[in-house]
This record gives structure tokens, C-alpha cells and sequence, in this order.
């Protein structure tokens, strides 16, 4: 018998689904889905293969074709802006249903997962409005010729969803490739594919036509990587680590195909004299502890001006003893991390610290004894201070563990702040006018917000990264130009 949460589902978490179906893996070999708040079995979800990622190629390929009836490619950009629109108020529909399951497969805490529901419907609300306002322009040319370009679909996209941020992921990636026209395959993290079989299940629902979205669970090494090197997927997606997503550029290198990355990002948050203290502290501990730090963007590098360093610190101290630490249902500050070896990792970060003399100045506490038995759970740890070159600043933690580093003036805060392998989010707390713009234009980052924290930033915000924080473009317009090609057409016509 399945476990509760399988039962209580709409689809068969067991399944794939491929051309507008939910069907057995081609191997019928599943895997264990597991609850990270306890350990307990959620499910049991596809081990999809090879045969599974061609499968759902040929099911893309055919929603492509023109001469095939019913078929997305048929949709104008209006016909596919109304069908995103159907998606997203079924989801806005079933937030709180989304929640929990996002809860229960990610470990966020159930107000955390509702704000990720809530963004994926707004993400798509904001694609739906923006499917027919791509255009190309008309150029100047010689007496006798027209010359003008086309935004044309690029074809077959292949995602690859992290575990940390599936439900807006859905929205800013699959729902930028589909208003453009092309046809999604995905790829789900297989410790959290709940959201990913859900999101299928409700655009099944809202009468997107069958292959244009196609969810296909299984391991990374296996699914994922088919996916990357099929020769009919023309653009791959990618959010994740660096490594693997230097993997994947390799594998689509292969095939002279495009790729978007969405990497870490060590992104640096710079705190000047000049701050409001009050904004801005409890912004950044949110945007340290978000989904238990393991964001991509999460401000996990706390860059501080020496004058209100200690003011700083003690504030921020006080919060972070106050932090609690539970199950996602529980809905306290934090839920568990990932996996186990998400923990691990962690933990061995802060064993790392703790044998080169940093000091952890505060921690927050695991609520023991509230079914946490079996669960993957970190103590959010603040440390201080932290050399700009030691390793818990240049590298990605993934876990809720923020590191404080003094710096004296402006020109040594932009020169830390680009210190690091790459950037995605900082943030600039100044009162200064001239200095927000001098700053936002030097930091080598994909965003740069200013006195704002950064999480929950708008879909209109176009996002990316700089150095080995990745390249293309999610949210806004960008987006989908990101799953678009250009085409230049030339008339002559005397």
C-alpha cells in the first residue's frame, strides 16, 4: 500500500507523464520519495531512463508540428497566453494544497511554501500577459528590400529543477518556454518531484495540449543526463551547482546545443554606517535562513562597515538565538534541509570552522521532541568575524549558515563584494544615493537590490548571473528571449 501522502494525491506519483498521459516507466523501476522533515516514505516516483526521456521527445516534437491537429504548435501567442492564464488560476486555486505538498517534499516551512505556490501562479499570470507582446523589428535597408527579424520558438526545451526551488522554477523557466511556444520536458530533482507531477497533473486539467509539458522523474545520472544529450532537445535549462552545471555544458557542447544556468552565487550583501539598521537586519536573516539557505542566492556573505560592526552583530546575534527549527507543517523560521547528505555537508562546513578558529557567535535551536526523529536538521549558525579569503566565504554552503566580514570603506566592500567565483542577488544598505548607483553598477552580480532584501523579488526582475554563477536569463521579458532564436528575413522585392 502507499504511503498517506501518495494516497491522498490526484495522479500516481509512480508514473510518468508524456503526451498528455500518465503512463509506466519504460523499466517500471521506481524510487523512494522521502519526507526530509521525519524520513518517511512519502511515495514511490518513476526511475525514468533513457527510453523515458525519447519517449517524451517524440511527444514534444509532435505538439510541435504544424500539420498536427489539436497540436501547441497550432496555438497562437494569444491561444497560448489564455492557456497559461487557465494554469495559473487553477493553481491560485489550490494554493494551499500545493503548500502542503511542497512542504511535505521539500521540508519548507508551510508559509515559505505557500509564498513559492503563490509566485508560481503570479509567474504565470505575468507569461500569460507576455506571450503576445514578443515582436521582432523591421530594419533600415537598400531601396527595394525590407529586412526584418523574427522571435521564432526554439523547439524542444529540456529542464532540470532543483530541489531548493521547484514551484518558482516552474513558473520563471517552464512557464517562459511555453508562452514562447516551445514544447517542455522535466526533469525533477528526484529527492522533491511532488510539485513537478502536481504542476502536470493541473495543466492537464487546464487543456494544454498533450506534449507540450511532459514530467519525467528519475536520477540525475540516468534521466537527467539523457535528457541533456538527446539530439531532438535543442535548449536545456539548468539550476544547480556549479559542477554539475559545468556537466551539463560539456554534454550539450556535444551538440552545439544552447543552455541556461542558474548557479550559486556566494552573493555579497553590503551594510554601510549609513543603513537603517531596523530594515535592514531582519531582511538579511531572512534572506540567510530562506529554504534553510540552500537558494542559489541566499545571503550567506554579510559584508559589514567596521563603525556599526559590533551594533550589527549583536543585533543579528539576538535573532538568530531566537530562530526555531522543525518540520515543515510545523511552520516555524526553518524546516530540515534536504537529505541527509545535504546535512552532512553542512555540518562538515562548520566542523571546518569551528578547527580554524571561527568563532560561531549564535545559533538557533531545533525544536526537539516535535517529530523531528529521522529528520535532516541544521542549527542556523552565525559566524564572525570571517577572512574574505577563508573557504565559508568563497564557497556555496547550501545550508543556513550567514558569515560576517568587516570591511572599512566603499572601495574595500566592492573589492570583497567581487572577490568570489561568481554573483546572483546582493543588496547595497545605504542611505547614499551616489554611492546605491556606483555600487549597483560595479558589483558583478545578475540583481542588485538596494536597501531590499532580495527574496520573493518580482517576476517582472529579469535574473541571471555573473562568472561561474552561470548565464541566460529567468523572470521578465528576458525570459523569453532566453527560449527564443532569432530570425532575420530579407525581401527584396524591387
Amino acid at each position: 500500500m502507499a504511503p498517506a501522502p501518495a494516497r491522498e494525491l490526484p495522479f500516481d506519483p509512480s508514473l510518468i507523464y508524456v503526451d498528455g498521459q500518465w503512463q509506466a516507466g519504460h523499466s517500471t523501476q521506481t524510487l523512494a520519495l522521502f519526507n526530509p522533515s521525519d524520513g518517511s516514505e512519502l511515495g514511490r516516483i518513476a526511475r525514468g531512463g533513457a527510453s523515458d526521456i525519447d519517449a517524451a521527445v517524440q511527444a514534444a516534437r509532435r505538439a510541435l508540428r504544424a500539420d498536427e491537429p489539436d497540436a501547441w504548435a497550432q496555438a497562437s501567442a494569444a491561444e497560448r497566453g489564455r492557456c497559461l492564464q487557465r494554469i495559473g488560476a487553477l493553481v491560485h486555486e489550490r494554493i494551499d494544497e500545493l503548500a502542503r505538498l511542497e512542504a511535505l517534499d521539500t521540508g519548507k516551512p508551510l508559509t515559505q511554501a505557500r509564498t513559492d505556490a503563490l509566485a508560481l501562479a503570479r509567474s504565470l499570470e505575468f507569461h500569460a500577459g507576455a506571450a503576445d507582446k514578443i515582436s521582432g523589428r523591421t530594419m533600415a535597408s537598400a531601396p527595394g528590400c525590407t529586412t526584418f527579424t523574427l522571435r521564432e520558438p526554439i523547439g524542444v526545451v529540456g529542464h532540470l529543477l532543483p530541489s531548493s526551488d521547484s514551484l518558482p522554477m516552474l513558473g520563471r523557466s517552464v512557464g517562459a518556454a511555453l508562452a514562447m511556444g516551445n514544447a517542455c520536458i522535466v526533469k525533477p530533482a528526484e529527492q522533491a518531484c511532488l510539485s513537478a507531477l502536481a504542476f502536470a497533473h493541473i495543466a492537464h486539467e487546464a487543456g494544454l495540449p498533450a506534449g507540450a509539458l511532459n514530467v519525467v522523474p528519475g536520477l540525475g545520472s540516468e534521466a537527467g543526463a539523457a535528457l541533456v544529450a538527446h539530439p531532438g532537445v535543442q535548449h536545456v535549462s539548468f539550476a544547480g551547482s556549479p559542477t554539475v552545471g559545468r556537466q551539463v555544458q560539456v554534454s550539450a557542447a556535444q551538440q552545439s546545443k544552447p543552455v541556461s544556468l542558474m548557479l550559486d552565487g556566494k552573493s555579497p550583501q553590503l551594510l554601510f554606517a549609513d543603513a537603517d539598521l531596523d530594515l535592514a537586519v531582519p531582511a538579511l536573516v531572512n534572506a540567510g535562513i530562506h529554504n534553510a539557505g540552500q537558494c542559489g542566492w541566499t545571503a550567506s556573505r554579510v559584508l559589514v562597515q567596521q563603525s556599526v560592526y559590533v551594533d550589527v552583530l549583536d543585533r543579528m546575534a539576538q535573532r538568530y538565538r531566537a530562530l526555531r527549527v522543525g518540520p515543515a507543517l510545523a511552520d516555524l523560521d526553518l524546516g530540515p534541509v534536504i537529505s541527509e547528505h545535504r546535512r552532512d555537508q553542512i555540518e562538515g562546513y562548520l566542523a571546518f570552522a569551528r578547527e580554524s578558529g571561527l568563532n560561531i557567535v549564535a545559533q538557533g535551536r531545533i525544536e526537539r521532541g516535535r517529530g523531528t526523529a529521522g529528520g535532516h536538521y541544521v542549527c542556523p549558525s552565525l559566524l564572525s568575524p570571517v577572512h574574505p579569503d577563508h573557504r565559508l566565504v568563497q564557497e556555496e554552503i547550501h545550508g543556513p549558515v550567514q558569515v560576517l566580514v568587516p570591511f572599512e570603506d566603499e572601495a574595500q566592500a566592492l573589492a570583497i563584494g567581487n572577490g568570489t567565483f561568481g554573483g546572483q542577488r546582493a543588496s547595497i544598505w545605504t542611505r547614499d544615493g551616489g554611492r546605491q548607483l556606483r555600487l549597483a553598477r560595479a558589483l558583478r552580480c545578475g540583481q542588485v537590490h538596494v536597501n531590499d532584501g532580495g527574496p520573493g523579488a518580482g517576476i517582472e526582475r529579469p535574473l541571471g548571473g555573473f562568472g561561474s554563477s552561470g548565464h541566460g536569463h529567468e523572470q521578465g521579458l528576458e525570459a523569453l528571449y532566453t527560449y527564443s532564436t532569432l530570425k532575420t528575413v530579407a525581401i527584396s522585392h524591387g
